[in-house]
């Protein structure tokens, strides 16, 4: 397993593209926190905080995620090499979550670098380390918990279709939904008590929560059923080619 792991993580390393997802997720971030006039530039706030990270970087994962997910499967199945995969020594859930977890470590590898912002807001603040860390080490949780979902829900995606594209847009469709639709759906004011409840269906509300430095069990246990609940959906998926 820890083959299929490394071969996955040095294919997606060994390509321009590999860089230049991380490098626009990098400079994104970092235009909106540095350079961008308006709430979330960090030297326009008038004292030290990473926040601006933390809700930017959600929206760019739901691009940048799947882009990293949509050839885990898909390129397999248009290459025809997912039956040579499935005639290897390893069980369809060790496939799976293989590459969950290469798709994990790339997310990984792109989310270290933000620690430099991190660290120059951390030297910004009057005294220097005037800064939450409960609610930016809270918040480092939460998105690592988000990508995780992200990758799960790409991995589900990327092993549906054979094509690259139809991955991209069905996953980037699923992350988009699981964070904000539920709150969309709970504004319908026909559905009256029940607003709470379908809030707490979708992940946004968990990672506000985690975002406050408070690492919730309920919270964590949300996460990790959303994760095994779509690892699922796509161990289904690879086991359906043998029916």
């Amino acid at each position: 397993m820890l083959t299929l792991i490394n071969k996955e993580i040095r294919s997606f390393l060994g390509s321009l593209i590999g860089y230049i997802v991380i490098a626009i997720f990098l400079t994104t971030i970092g235009l909106f926190l540095w350079i961008f006039p308006g709430e979330t530039n960090v030297l326009d706030a008038g004292y030290a905080t990473i926040d601006p990270l933390f809700y930017i970087a959600p929206w760019v994962f739901m691009f940048l995620i799947p882009a990293i997910t949509m050839r885990l499967f898909s390129e397999e199945s248009r290459t025809g090499t997912i039956e040579l995969l499935l005639t290897k020594p390893l069980t369809d859930f060790q496939i799976v979550f293989a590459k969950y977890l290469a798709g994990f470590s790339l997310v990984l590898f792109s989310l270290l670098p933000t620690l430099v912002y991190f660290y120059s807001v951390y030297n910004l603040g009057s005294p220097v380390g005037n800064i939450d860390m409960g609610g930016t080490i809270g918040s480092y949780f939460g998105l690592l918990f988000l990508g995780s979902v992200f990758v799960a829900i790409g991995l589900f995606s990327s092993a549906i279709t054979n094509n690259q594209i139809i991955s991209f847009i069905v996953a980037v469709f699923l992350c988009f939904f699981t964070y904000i639709g539920f709150d969309s759906i709970s504004s319908l004011k026909m559905l009256g008590p029940i607003d709470d409840l379908i809030i707490k269906l979708g992940i946004n509300s968990h990672y506000i929560s985690m975002s406050r430095g408070v690492i919730d069990t309920r919270d964590v246990i949300y996460f990790l059923g959303i994760i095994s609940l779509f690892l699922l959906f796509t161990k289904t998926s690879l086991s359906s080619r043998k029916w």
